[in-house]
């Protein structure tokens, strides 16, 4: 059941924050040491990429501990100057405390609370470590004295705050799925030959991987007031018309030796196969950074950003898993027992770049496009806005240029029908699953404070 406290616009803050953090908020100082101009709030965005990803987290799991993560920072600057409605945290701060000791100690409050949870033991070593490099380099430019010790206690209160509300979210459930073995259920699929993006590990390069954590679907949303709040209508029937559209399209498009993908297309695809919440956080920061955008300014927009992406992940769950829908490589290979006479099969059949273990429909990278490119709109106060964008791991060092958020997020999700791993369906109606969550996050959450 998903608790009333992420239905409501305004969540109740937790009450059994520790005596002794609240008892520090209360302390006075006098002046405020000048702090060095700087946002903070972008390179803990940053940093928090760097140690999910050296932690073993994949792109579902980040999209949590990133949105966690902003969401206590920002709540944290707003207990010390209320311009924003906070998320969950309702304190407040003295207005002597240093915002920058408050966002670094949020932000690794909660990555080193999170990080444990998942990856390998070396995984996790290093993670952490990257973790409090940041922290110990960041507090080592905030001047000592009362003012910094009230900024790390409000920090660490939001984030407790946080950990508290997403103890039992349901992320860490024990998943129950087992794949389907009849025409358009999804099952365990192959990897080109070679592995496109490379694989060191022999084992894990072949694919064949079980599904991807078939239990986020009863992930508590971030945004959204259930899982299935805009639950799609499902992806098209295997003898329809759309269906062997589809299938052709992505066959001819998407294939390892396709002769009719163009240049762009592949390097589109490249491009756009970088997790979700990593490439469009960095495109929030280029176009924020064009703006001077402030702190609090940032933390807003970056929560904003990520928490509609995480729940895009979580209502992408709901759905896939609710069609178990087969992934383009199983389809194309089967090819003829699917009851359309217009869909030959072709066993020989690869993708163009590798395709992650999860049920086609929708393409939650789609998803996560949609909803965020509403988000950077609906901030900025205009669609638009051209920027120009750097990708980054696995193909890092692609440039290119978009007129508006609309169109870079129509571009993400034609990536996948060019990369050869989502069906067309599978992202026009991702694109509208994301716009939903989007609209509704943008309109509930973090509102400009009202005195």
């Amino acid at each position: 059941m998903i608790e009333d406290l992420f239905v409501r616009r305004r969540p109740q803050r937790i009450a059994n924050v520790t005596a002794s953090v609240l008892g520090l908020l209360a302390l006075t100082g006098f002046g405020i040491p000048h702090e060095a101009a700087a946002d903070e709030v972008l390179d803990w965005n940053i940093t928090g990429f760097d140690a999910t990803a050296a932690g073993g987290q994949n792109n579902i799991v980040i999209s949590r501990t990133m949105t966690m993560m902003h969401l206590a920072v920002h709540d944290a600057l707003n207990a010390i100057e209320r311009r924003y409605e906070p998320y969950l945290y309702e304190g407040k701060a003295q207005s002597t405390a240093l915002p920058a000791a408050a966002i670094a100690a949020a932000a690794r409050h909660v990555l080193v609370a999170v990080i444990p949870s998942w990856g390998k033991p070396e995984q996790r070593e290093k993670a952490l470590g990257i973790v409090d490099s940041a922290y110990t380099a960041a507090l080592e430019k905030v001047p000592d004295g009362l003012p910094k010790t009230q900024g790390i206690a409000v920090g660490q209160a939001a984030a407790a705050a946080m950990l508290a509300a997403r103890k039992a979210d349901g992320s860490s459930a024990a998943a129950q799925y087992t794949p389907g073995t009849a025409p358009g259920q999804w099952r365990p699929h192959p990897n080109p030959v070679p592995a496109n993006p490379p694989i060191p590990d022999p084992a894990l390069a072949s694919g064949n991987w079980p599904a991807m954590l078939p239990q986020w679907g009863h992930v508590t949303p971030f945004t959204m007031a259930a899982p299935w709040q805009f639950r799609l209508p499902g992806p098209p029937a295997l003898a329809s018309a759309d269906y062997a559209r589809d299938y052709e399209e992505v066959k001819r498009l998407g294939g390892k030796n396709s002769t009719a993908r163009t240049a762009e297309q592949s390097e589109i695809a490249r491009y756009w196969y970088e997790g979700s919440p990593q490439g469009w956080s960095r495109i929030a920061r280029v176009v924020s950074a064009e703006r001077g955008q402030d702190r609090w300014d940032n933390a807003r927009l970056l929560a904003l950003v990520n928490a509609v992406i995480a729940d895009g992940f979580i209502a992408g769950a709901d759905t896939r898993y609710l069609y178990n829908f087969w992934r383009p490589v199983t389809a194309i290979r089967a090819g003829d027992p699917n009851g359309n006479e217009a869909t030959a099969a072709d066993p020989a059949w690869e993708t163009f770049l590798n395709t992650p273990p999860l049920p086609d429909y929708p393409s939650t990278h789609s998803v996560a496009g949609g909803a965020a490119s509403v988000v950077l709109a609906r901030f900025f106060g205009n669609d638009q806005i051209a920027f120009t964008m750097t990708s980054g791991p696995p193909f890092a060092g692609i440039t290119r240029s978009f007129r508006s958020f609309s169109h870079a997020a129509r571009e993400n999700a034609d990536s996948r029908v060019y990369a050869g791993i989502h069906f067309r369906r599978a992202c026009q109606d991702g694109i509208k699953l994301g716009q939903q969550i989007g609209r509704r996050g943008f309109a509930q959450f973090l509102d400009a404070y009202q005195m």
